[in-house]
């Protein structure tokens, strides 16, 4: 039986948005979003840099490393550290995540 693929992307038809947890800030506002499904982990959104207010976020120091999407991005918003994420050179097979923002936590879609 042929195994599922690790990661998978999947367009997303509606409308995704990203909320900061204190004040309600919106941070991200998609039509354009798709989903990263990746065996293990919980189901991500991939936004288009235009549709996400990178003037309110700051390069953190913080780099990481996955051997099946490549090297990482990480942004902060003020105390908030390291909230989202950016593949901006990633491995082959996964350029359709180049220079994507992922948030860890959506807050409603």
């Amino acid at each position: 039986m042929p195994q599922a693929p690790r990661i998978e992307l999947h367009p997303v038809s509606q409308r995704v948005q990203v909320h900061v947890h204190v004040g309600g800030k919106l941070l991200a506002d998609s039509s354009q979003a798709f989903e990263l499904r990746e065996s293990g982990y919980p189901p991500r959104h991939y936004f288009p840099r235009e549709d996400v207010r990178m003037d309110l976020l700051t390069t953190s120091e913080t780099t990481t490393h996955c051997p099946f999407k490549g090297s990482t991005v990480y942004f902060s918003l003020g105390e908030n550290k390291d909230i989202a994420w950016s593949y901006e050179q990633p491995i082959e097979g996964m350029e359709a995540i180049t220079g994507k923002v992922a948030f860890y936590e959506q807050i409603s879609k």
